[in-house]
């Protein structure tokens, strides 16, 4: 208790002093009234489909001190839909649409953006938007290079803008945060190894309208789409029907790394935050998986099994969830197609989107302090906006997000080089493998850079 206390302190000690001189001054509701202009954040989405409408809707606009003021897509139609759900649910036009991010962020009465684009936008984005002094709500995975969430880091530090990475499960669902105090309280005994699934690629094949991986003809541009600026800092490559759509996104290395980090992200981060290691990682890499044949549209990370090692033995076993299958029968009572699954000396707690699982029944029924105590059990969109606001820490920061990140990706290497990485968590370096450390980048095509 004296640790967690004295942690706890010292991070609102450091948090309110940089929110007194560096965040813009919203008066509160007992100055102003609830909903008071001064007391409203003003955000803008960026990235407008089905995950930007859902979560935008069900998380943000129930809450009477925000307004979303622009909405941001590359598709005509989606923006356009989008301001007008807006508008419709504020009976007043509040929400102005927009094809280009740049004139979001050029209006100073944004405060904030909220950024649910495919994958290889989203550090981009996110580094343009800390550029601009705006807070950020990040969907997750973070990104398709470890270096361009490097220099993500370099200016969120300096702007000193809140970031919230969205994966949900640190606020929103009760059982996660009680699987983690469970963990974290000594309750199964010191941990030492860790089972994390999550669906692989062959879950979305009758997606593609070529299935399994996608259609490679060339197709016209439909006129309802920015192709250039969706295409952004990627390559360039012909547009085909099944490019641009959410499973092209997900499943197409150009912008992704695939399922091995966009659903990877939410059991990988459950399994950082219950060991309290969110700002480090496993120090080894070591396993097998399936890449499709060359010339395939989509060609991320089909499958994997990948062991990983942290530096104090602990062991965690990242797998695909047709390699997670014969794994997790075994001792699961039914198991999701994802999920964390921490053993101790004394018995397991095992966490899924549909409820907390245990070794021993009695561990579920028990009263205890929260080991992240600073952090009221609240969404991660309330929780986001009160950092805007007061300067507080996220639930979900950007440090967290890197690390997790970075987990899928040594696993992608591992993978598609056919060896083990080693990793040094402390300088973020892979050690003696040069090939393998030239991955750790991508270049950015022009005019679409982090400069």
């Amino acid at each position: 208790m004296t640790r967690a206390i004295t942690r706890r302190h010292a991070l609102k000690q450091a948090a309110a002093a940089a929110a007194a001189c560096s965040l813009p001054a919203i008066v509160p509701s007992s100055v102003r009234g609830h909903d008071a202009p001064a007391y409203r954040v003003n955000l803008a989405a960026i990235g407008t489909g089905g995950r930007a409408t859902s979560n935008i809707r069900g998380s943000f606009l129930p809450h009477k001190d925000v307004r979303i003021v622009a909405a941001c897509d590359c598709y005509r139609s989606k923006r356009e839909n989008f301001a007008a759900m807006i508008n419709k649910h504020y009976d007043r036009e509040v929400c102005k649409s927009y094809a280009d991010f740049r004139e979001v962020l050029d209006r100073t009465d944004i405060d904030g953006v909220i950024i649910s684009t495919q994958d290889h936008w989203h550090v981009p984005l996110a580094w343009h938007a800390a550029r601009a002094k705006k807070h950020m709500y990040v969907e997750k995975p973070l990104g398709v290079a470890l270096a361009w969430a490097w220099k993500l880091r370099d200016v969120v530090g300096e702007a000193k803008v809140a970031f919230q990475y969205g994966t949900q499960q640190r606020g929103d669902q009760r059982q996660f945060r009680q699987a983690v105090d469970l963990v974290r309280g000594g309750h199964i005994g010191k941990v030492d190894r860790i089972d994390v699934w999550c669906p692989d690629m062959s879950e979305q094949f009758n997606q593609a309208s070529v299935p399994p991986y996608g259609s490679t003809a060339e197709a016209p541009v439909p006129d309802d789409l920015e192709y250039d600026m969706w295409i952004g800092p990627a390559p360039m490559k012909p547009y085909t029907v099944d490019r641009t759509t959410n499973w092209g996104g997900y499943h197409i290395y150009d912008y992704a790394l695939g399922f091995i980090a966009g659903w990877g992200a939410h059991p990988l981060d459950v399994a950082q935050w219950g060991l309290d290691a969110d700002g480090t990682g496993p120090i080894r890499y070591e396993g097998t998986g399936k890449v499709p044949p060359p010339g395939s549209l989509w060609d991320t990370v089909e499958s994997w099994d990948v062991m990983c090692e942290y530096a104090s033995g602990v062991k965690m076993h990242f797998m695909g969830q047709r390699a997670a299958d014969a794994v997790i029968k075994q001792y699961h009572p039914k198991p999701l197609t994802h999920g964390t699954t921490f053993f101790g000396e004394r018995g397991w707690v095992s966490v899924d989107r549909a409820g907390l699982y245990t070794s021993d029944p009695a561990l579920k029924e028990l009263q205890i302090e929260p080991s992240d105590a600073e952090h009221p059990v609240q969404s991660h969109a309330r929780n986001f906006i009160d950092a805007m606001k007061t300067g507080w820490p996220t639930l979900n920061p950007l440090e967290s997000a890197i690390r997790s990140d970075t987990i899928s990706h040594l696993a992608d290497l591992c993978v598609r080089l056919g060896r083990p990485i080693r990793w040094n968590p402390e300088t973020e370096q892979i050690l003696d493998d040069p090939e393998a450390t030239r991955h750790l980048d991508r270049p950015q095509r022009a005019p679409w850079t982090m400069a």
